[in-house]
């Protein structure tokens, strides 16, 4: 049995999100850059950013990662399927064997911009 990855939002000072009509900008102060993103992107953000903390995670060892914080991370760390089943109380996202691979996908994208985290 392999263990799901789990996301955890960046934290809320790291993010400016700012809602345009159809589009939003996120601006990541971290990386000084803005990106333009669409639906899902805000909603699984949102989705990540609501879920309060109820266990502190462990703290990150090493050199620039988390030595330099002394408070714990704000949001909980969900898995694809969990975050899907926020989205789905919200959103029609028809069979979630299909959805749950692309919610995956925009949470690795996620990722790779700075937005969220693997926890």
């Amino acid at each position: 049995m392999t263990v799901p990855t789990r996301y955890r939002a960046a934290p809320a000072t790291d993010l400016i999100v700012r809602a345009l009509d159809d589009i939003t900008l996120i601006y990541h102060r971290p990386s000084s850059q803005t990106h333009m993103v669409a639906s899902p992107v805000p909603e699984i953000l949102d989705a990540l950013r609501t879920t309060p903390l109820t266990a502190p995670l462990p703290e990150r060892e090493g050199p620039g990662v988390g030595s330099e914080r002394s408070e714990p991370p704000a949001h909980a760390t969900q898995t694809p399927a969990q975050i899907l089943t926020t989205l789905s109380t919200h959103f029609d996202l028809g069979d979630p064997a299909t959805a749950r691979p692309v919610i995956a996908a925009h949470l690795e994208e996620m990722v790779a911009l700075g937005l969220i985290h693997r926890a």
